[in-house]
C-alpha cells in the first residue's frame, strides 16, 4: 500500500506518518530527503531524528528517490519518505529548472521531469508499504517571484500525480488527519 500524507508546515503530518509506520508491524526504513546545509536545517533534522524509533533504518537520498525506493522496498518493509517537498526543492536546484525560472525562461529541465516521472511510475510497482510526506503549499497567496511560482506549481503537480497512484491520501491540519482517499 502507498499513502501520501500532506499538510502545511508544523501540521503534524510527519508525526502521523511516523505513527503509521510504527503501527505497520513492518521493518521501517526512514528515507530522508533533507540535507543539513545550515545550522537551522541541522536542528530540524535532529528534531526528526530524536522522535524516530531507534530501530528504524535510515537512508538519506536528496535526489534519486525512485531508485532508492526500488532498492529498499520489500514485502516486509515500510518505507517512510520525509519529504517530497525538500526532494522537489533539491531537484529544482540540481538541474537547470531554478536557473531557467530565475532567468524568466520557459522551464525545460530533464532532470526534474525524469525524476518526478520515475517516482510516479515506480510507486505502484513497489512491494511492501510506502508512506510519503509532502507539504501542501497551494493554499496561500500566489508567490511573487518566478522561482517561487515554479516551485508552487511543480509541487502542486507532484502532489496530484503521487496522490493518483496512492491507495490512501490524508490531509493533516492542526494535528488532525482527514482522509481524502
Amino acid at each position: 500500500m502507498r499513502e501520501l500524507i500532506i499538510g502545511g508546515a508544523r501540521s503534524g503530518k510527519s508525526v502521523l506518518a511516523e505513527r503509521r509506520a510504527s503501527e505497520s508491524g513492518l521493518r521501517v526504513i526512514y528515507v530522508a530527503t533533507a540535507l543539513a546545509l545550515d545550522a537551522e536545517m541541522s536542528r530540524r533534522i535532529e528534531q526528526h531524528r530524536v522522535r524516530r524509533c531507534p530501530e528504524w533504518g535510515l537512508v538519506v537520498e536528496p535526489l534519486e528517490l525512485a531508485a532508492t525506493l526500488h532498492r529498499h522496498a520489500a514485502p516486509e518493509v515500510c518505507l517512510l519518505v520525509d519529504c517530497l517537498t525538500l526532494w522537489l526543492s533539491n531537484l529544482l536546484f540540481a538541474g537547470e529548472a531554478a536557473n531557467q525560472a530565475e532567468a524568466g525562461e520557459a522551464v525545460h529541465c530533464q532532470r526534474l521531469a525524469g525524476a518526478t516521472q520515475a517516482l510516479v511510475d515506480r510507486l505502484p510497482k513497489l512491494p511492501g508499504r510506502v508512506i510519503l510526506v509532502s507539504n501542501e503549499v497551494g493554499c496561500g497567496i500566489v508567490p511573487t517571484t518566478p522561482l517561487s511560482r515554479l516551485f508552487a506549481d511543480e509541487h502542486g503537480r507532484l502532489n496530484q500525480r503521487v496522490a493518483a497512484v496512492c491507495e490512501r491520501v490524508t490531509l493533516v491540519a492542526a494535528g488532525l488527519p482527514l482522509t481524502l482517499k
